[in-house]
């Protein structure tokens, strides 16, 4: 019998277009309906089921909190804050003696060649309902480990306020003095023991992208092609007028991971 995991990406309150929501995807409500229906009809296959969580903290490099302009105002959500923009006074953090710090990770985010600062409306506050599972997919994980007597494992990531954990694998920038934000072996060790993993979450264009990205570029050659995305249980952060367009991103990122042997796929199409 084939080793079945599913991973379900930051599956929360604050990423759902639903009210209270502080940095909903268009879609992701649906999405985590779906996710519930799978869960439901296909539980009894499942051996394991990993939930990855953001969780922040209100104080954090990519909150509006952490910064200030030359009138001591705060950023708007959505604002990019490069190297040069600490360098040059357009934004500094809101305690000087962490100038120095934060110049060296925009630095080092940047040569990464993948992210810039993006500041982000606050959210998936630790204790927080933002920082709640959805409601369908909480109740669906909950049936599921009474039904089955299992334990639903879930990997918390984002609390480290210096630097942001859009990977549930790894920070941008890892802390060398926390090793939460390190390359999480473990959590790799586990998925590499299965024989088929399917993945669904939030945001398609984000932390879906990132943590499957460093899935595939750490687990090895001969465990990537387990791998099967339900496109239907997962949406793009909207594209930000002048700046990045993410549907695209993340289009073009999905015919990447089947180009390294990922499977794409539906939640109704999986296992029917």
């Amino acid at each position: 019998m084939n080793k079945i995991h599913l991973l379900i990406i930051d599956p929360q309150n604050d990423f759902c277009d639903i009210d209270g929501a502080t940095l909903p995807v268009s879609g992701a409500d649906e999405d985590m309906k779906r996710v519930a229906a799978i869960v439901n009809r296909i539980g009894s296959k499942l051996e394991d089921i990993h939930v990855t969580l953001d969780s922040h903290r209100l104080v954090d490099i990519a909150h509006p909190t952490w910064w200030r302009d030359q009138n001591g105002e705060q950023p708007t959500p959505y604002t990019i804050i490069s190297a040069d923009d600490i360098e040059n006074g357009i934004w500094t953090p809101r305690d000087p003696d962490s100038r120095k710090r934060t110049l060296e990770y925009a630095r080092q985010l940047e040569a990464t060649g993948k992210y810039q600062i993006c500041v982000w409306p606050p959210h998936c506050l630790i204790g927080t309902w933002g920082h709640n599972v959805q409601s369908d997919v909480n109740n669906a994980l909950q049936r599921w480990s009474g039904k089955e007597f299992a334990v639903v494992d879930y990997v918390t990531k984002g609390s480290n306020p210096w630097t942001e954990h859009y990977g549930a694998m790894q920070a941008e920038v890892p802390d060398p003095t926390d090793p939460t934000t390190a390359l999480n072996t473990d959590f790799l060790a586990m998925l590499s023991e299965a024989d088929i993993v399917i993945v669904a979450g939030e945001a398609l264009s984000h932390c879906v992208k990132e943590t499957v990205t460093q899935i595939a570029d750490n687990i090895g050659d001969e465990h990537v092609r387990k791998f099967h995305i339900l496109t239907d249980c997962s949406s793009p952060v909207a594209a930000v007028p002048g700046g990045p367009n993410f549907p695209i991103i993340a289009q073009d990122w999905l015919r990447e991971m089947q180009g390294r042997g990922m499977s794409l796929t539906t939640s109704v199409e999986f296992l029917t």
